[in-house]
């Protein structure tokens, strides 16, 4: 008899799920409350025809060095853009900080403090498959390169702490690391966000840099159903799950099994859900949250500095010190005035995004749980500073709130697009303690979502890990990649 596996959300995690347990001979069925598939990987004409929007994540830098997607063949499988400058930080007065994939080329930008930046993300730059090794997992084990892992531990704690603010004598290279530490959306300086943003920082000068589909996110969607179709898998979209009692998705006695690429607190709708599992993900903290907001330009930003024009990914907040108050602001529950605000601007590489000599610009900036803030004027005001006469060129404008984010997509938890706050605790309580936090207390059922190691971006990784766990669970067999995805 075959066995069934239902997979509740479609986002990239979803899908890594479904694809892995087709190609195990289990006959799949991904339920997906919106309309079109993808969760956070979907691609949109948000503002006005013609124009393709990222509607969730835009740029991917660990997707082509994900274990899951090497092993799937993303790369093959649709085109990707490899940036030579991988992010950019403009700063007042004409001036800007550049990350280029190439690491000396950005040393020799950032004057006195390049060999301190060298120092600081050369080595893991040097070594990032150890580094994906060690950080792509949970965290409750050792690590398979013991030397590597260290070495980056310590430079997590140097960075994290106010030991870092010795790192750097100028004003580039502070907000360079500083604006990328920042997507973690947490307080400034810690451990948590040292951690994620040296990652980043890693790949920035990795041979892929920060990659991005030619066409939009969307593609990342597509081929995993292509995959999933073609080992007999099937979609079923408008179907949103509100209570996992009410859902059939088959015999645990049998083998099937049902994965979710969701909240856990989907779990604590199920009525047998032991009491202390469900107290655990009580406990279990969402954070700050993001509002996001689309623009369609007729040109390309007019960028005080040049090189700008050529980076698709911007981070806006001004200097070290900026961006820090800004983040420690909406870390105490408020509004910053002057925030921090991610841009990216695919259509400096990628003509498809836009007819003619258009543009779009996606960007959003961190605001308190359940935010209504609408992040347009104050984004754009941003953007005016560092790029005088960007008002003038926009043709129309998309904004999603923080509290809006939930009708996105409901793991989206009061706007929070992490999967949950982006602490050290709970990087390794994800969202319990446990060596096998993919698994619940329900049999068959497991979790999938970023809400789990290795938590958040376009990696697959939980979703594999949970169905691996699953295929152990049943068989007594640990599956690898290379068992369900030859060549």
């Amino acid at each position: 008899m075959v066995r069934r596996a239902t997979i509740v959300g479609s986002g990239p995690n979803g899908l890594a799920a479904a694809v892995s347990l087709a190609r195990a001979g289990y006959r799949v069925e991904v339920l997906e409350a919106a309309e079109s598939i993808g969760g956070g990987v979907r691609t949109g004409e948000l503002t006005v025809p013609g124009y393709h929007h990222d509607v969730g994540s835009a740029v991917h830098p660990a997707a082509l060095s994900s274990p899951f997607f090497r092993a799937f063949g993303l790369r093959e499988r649709i085109e990707w853009i490899v940036p030579d400058i991988a992010y950019a930080h403009p700063l007042d007065g004409g001036r800007a900080a550049v990350a280029w994939r190439d690491l000396d080329r950005t040393a020799a930008g950032l004057g006195r403090d390049g060999g301190a930046w060298r120092r600081l993300v050369g080595h893991p730059s040097r070594h990032l498959d150890a580094v994906v090794e060690f950080t792509g997992s949970q965290l409750l084990r050792v690590p398979r390169h013991p030397v590597v892992a260290a070495r980056f531990g310590l430079r997590v704690l140097r960075s994290g702490t106010s030991l870092g603010r010795r790192t750097f004598h100028g004003e580039g290279a502070a907000a360079l690391l500083t604006g990328v530490l920042a997507h973690a959306n947490t307080a400034l300086p810690s451990l948590a966000a040292a951690g994620s943003g040296l990652f980043l920082a890693a790949h920035a000068h990795s041979g892929d840099g920060w990659a991005y589909p030619r066409g939009g996110a969307q593609r990342i969607a597509d081929a995993l159903v292509a995959d999933l179709h073609a080992h007999g898998g099937r979609i079923e979209t408008g179907r949103r799950v509100r209570r996992l009692g009410d859902l059939d998705w088959g015999d645990p006695d049998a083998g099937d099994l049902l994965m979710l690429d969701t909240t856990p607190r989907l779990l604590l709708t199920h009525p047998d859900l032991p009491g202390s599992y469900a107290r655990a993900i009580g406990r279990y903290r969402y954070g700050a949250a993001a509002a996001k907001v689309d623009f369609a330009l007729d040109g390309p930003v007019p960028w005080a500095h040049a090189d700008l024009a050529r980076s698709p990914t911007v981070h806006i907040g001004g200097t070290r010190a900026e961006i820090e108050a800004a983040e420690n602001a909406v870390a105490a529950g408020r509004l910053a005035e002057r925030p921090y605000a991610l841009v990216v601007q695919p259509g400096v590489l990628d003509d498809s995004r836009a007819p003619g000599d258009g543009q779009t610009l996606w960007a959003y900036i961190h605001v308190p749980s359940g935010s209504t803030l609408d992040p347009t004027d104050v984004v754009t005001r941003q953007l005016e500073r560092f790029a005088p006469g960007f008002r003038d060129r926009i043709v129309a404008s998309s904004a999603m709130t923080a509290a809006e984010r939930p009708q996105f997509n409901p793991a989206d938890i009061g706007g929070d697009i992490l999967g949950g706050a982006f602490t050290i605790r709970q990087a390794v309580v994800r969202p319990v303690l446990s060596r096998t936090p993919w698994r619940t207390p329900l049999r068959g059922v497991y979790l999938a979502s970023a809400s789990t190691p290795p938590g958040p971006g376009v990696t697959g990784m939980p979703g594999w890990y949970a169905a691996r766990q699953a295929l152990a669970d049943l068989s007594g067999v640990h599956v690898e990649l290379e068992d369900l995805f030859p060549g």
